[in-house]
């Protein structure tokens, strides 16, 4: 059974960094995309990074580039996303995504396979 866990959130003043984790476990991970998506209150959730797992390869939202940067462990089996210059726009809860298979990084939700429980990012104007 794949389980995906969060940590990382808090709270930060605008500006600030902070980095997040997902350790992943139940599967060999190399063929597979992970990636990170957010939801703000009232707003539909959203793609912020992923990256294919084996290739390294990477896709960012727009909003995100240059400030955010996805990266993972093999070692650890852990995902991690640096997220520096916040913006109280970043406010959301960061879920922690798994899209088995996949030959090509998607950006919409419903692709993913699985998902972990999410932790909240609150930006501080």
């Amino acid at each position: 059974q794949v389980l995906l866990v969060e940590s990382g959130g808090g709270l930060v003043q605008a500006g600030g960094s902070l980095r997040l984790s997902c350790f992943a476990s139940g599967r060999t991970f190399s063929s597979d995309v992970m990636g990170w998506f957010r939801q703000a209150p009232g707003k539909e959730r959203e793609f912020v990074a992923a990256i294919m797992w084996s290739a390294g390869r990477t896709n960012y939202a727009d909003s995100v580039k240059g400030r955010f940067t996805i990266s993972r462990d093999n070692a650890k089996n852990t995902l991690y996303l640096q997220m520096n210059s916040l913006k109280p726009e970043d406010t959301a809860v960061y879920y922690c995504a798994l899209d088995k298979l996949a030959r090509v990084i998607s950006t919409t939700p419903s692709v993913y396979d699985y998902w972990g429980q999410g932790t909240q990012v609150t930006v501080s104007s």
